[in-house]
């Protein structure tokens, strides 16, 4: 893997993130806070969520990284929770200011640095030892579930947020790098 590779995807994974947060502005405040018919998550909740694992990943990769002797928990980091973000302005913002520095820290990578080991506690103690161009590919995908799970939500609300699949962003993207 290379790091052009990892910013294609993480281009892919801002995309799609925009798509949901815009198409969410146009669901009302109940159905934006209502919990699932299962009775779970909100599409607030689950917004939020996405949001907390991305951010505390990009702390974990950028101070655990250059260092894998300490192992990091997910939970050495603040968890950003629904109060912090009490709305979807708020949960908007904040996933600005993540994308900033999520790319500001892939910026800053090299091809070779996706290679070095992250090492982190999972419950239980359990220490993971992982690749981390594998963790990076995880958390983009860990965002795909969450976003599917907030496009149906938005879609049965009547407010689809269309097509969410690469190939769709590839189109796009590729035609607007042409055009510059």
């Amino acid at each position: 893997m290379k790091i052009d590779d990892i910013k294609l995807l993480y281009e892919y994974n801002y995309w799609a993130h925009k798509r949901i947060l815009n198409t969410a502005t146009k669901v009302s405040e109940v159905q934006y806070f209502a919990p699932t018919v299962e009775g779970y998550r909100s599409l607030h909740v689950t917004l939020v969520h996405a949001l907390d694992a991305e951010w505390s990943w990009r702390l974990c990769f950028e101070e655990r990284v250059s260092e894998p002797t300490e192992p990091a928990t997910m939970w050495d980091y603040p968890e950003i929770t629904e109060t912090d973000l009490p709305s979807l302005a708020a949960v908007t913002g904040k996933f600005g200011e993540q994308e900033l520095k999520m790319r500001a820290y892939l910026n800053r990578l090299t091809d070779a640095d996706l290679n070095r080991l992250v090492r982190y506690m999972i419950p239980g103690g359990i220490v993971r030892e992982r690749v981390l161009w594998h963790c990076l590919v995880h958390v983009m995908n860990h965002g795909t579930q969450h976003r599917s799970e907030a496009a149906y939500l938005l879609t049965s609300y009547g407010e689809s947020p269309g097509e969410l699949d690469m190939t769709v962003f590839m189109n796009e993207y590729f035609n607007l790098q042409r055009e510059e």
